[in-house]
């Protein structure tokens, strides 16, 4: 009984051992598979494998034979390349808010979307060091119930939290429950944030998903007055910077013309460029003079210049010399 059952299963065993064992490099005879299909406690006969073959490729499977004196086959095209698996295995290694574990987990899975050769290649690409990752587990159930929430237009709520210097969580403001209206998901600077309106404060703000806790749906419906259908989720994302929130304004910028590809960068091709010399260009930009804004400029040293409004540079200079008076 269970021969004949397998036997039922032998298209589907010999799809899974092309798949898993071929490529060009690495082409399987016959033979190859007969023995390979033994392993699975299913007996084969040449005529009936060559006819299994013929269905695969007729429902669409890109079975190529290699014609010799013992004919050879292997998988062709597939859904994925190497090159991008590659890409894809590089960006979780890269992706700060993944955690070790799931990182390890979504590159096993990545590894099966190709065949065994392929696949210690990829293993191979796998560099373990100490990479810079959240501890927060949930975070994949949080990104799920945001995206839950804005399809059903309903808030959602949840605990924020920080870390102290011992490492452990202490939530803000005792640990209540923020109710917010989610607008959308952007993942800017390796983090995932939910940019959200929070009623409270009658303003559109940003929370760090890895830093959110206790997600829950809530059952309220997002009211029509905080439902905002001309939000524009990358138009906010650059004029908050690096999403940190703040008022935005026009700020207008000089630079080293050796820094146009950080101006390009940062601020998009869309930029216009005024007063060009053989050393320097200036912009105008509308984003928030916060913090991270000026410690942004201070990497670039002198090849960066904030030239207007006053304020912005008054602003500026004081953060500078509250820097060097920490020294």
């Amino acid at each position: 009984m269970a021969n004949n059952q397998n036997s039922k299963l032998k298209l589907l065993y010999l799809y899974r051992i092309l798949n898993e064992l071929s490529d060009e490099q690495n082409p399987l005879t016959v033979n190859d598979l007969i023995e390979e299909l033994s392993k699975y406690d299913i007996s084969a006969e040449r005529k009936s494998v060559y006819t299994d073959i013929e269905l695969l490729q007729n429902y669409g499977v890109d079975v190529v034979c290699e014609k010799k004196r013992a004919n050879q086959y292997f998988i062709g095209k597939r859904d994925f390349e190497l090159p991008e698996l590659k890409l894809l295995v590089d960006a979780v290694q890269a992706s700060k808010f993944i955690t070790h574990k799931k990182s390890d987990v979504l590159i096993k899975k990545i590894e099966k979307l190709t065949n065994a050769h392929e696949a210690k290649e990829l293993h191979r690409q796998v560099i373990v060091n100490d990479r810079i990752k959240t501890m927060n587990e949930s975070i994949y159930y949080n990104v799920d119930a945001i995206h839950s929430a804005i399809r059903n237009k309903k808030k959602v709520q949840f605990r924020y939290f920080d870390y102290t210097v011992d490492k452990n969580l202490k939530f803000r403001r005792n640990g209540e429950v923020y109710q917010v209206s989610p607008y959308a998901l952007s993942w800017t600077d390796e983090y995932y944030y939910l940019i959200a309106y929070h009623e409270r404060y009658e303003t559109v703000t940003q929370f760090r998903v890895d830093r959110m806790a206790d997600i829950e749906v809530s059952e309220v419906n997002i009211p029509e007055n905080q439902v905002d259908k001309d939000f524009n989720v990358a138009d906010y994302s650059k004029k908050v910077f690096r999403m940190f929130s703040g008022e935005t304004q026009l700020i207008e910028l000089q630079f080293d013309n050796s820094l146009i590809n950080v101006a390009i960068d940062r601020f998009g091709k869309e930029i216009s460029i005024r007063e060009k010399t053989e050393t320097s260009f200036r912009i105008t930009v509308d984003v928030a003079p916060s913090p991270t804004f000026f410690g942004w400029l201070c990497m670039f040293g002198s090849k960066v210049k904030i030239i207007g409004p006053e304020k912005v540079v008054g602003d500026f200079k004081d953060t500078v010399s509250e820097i060097i008076e920490n020294y």
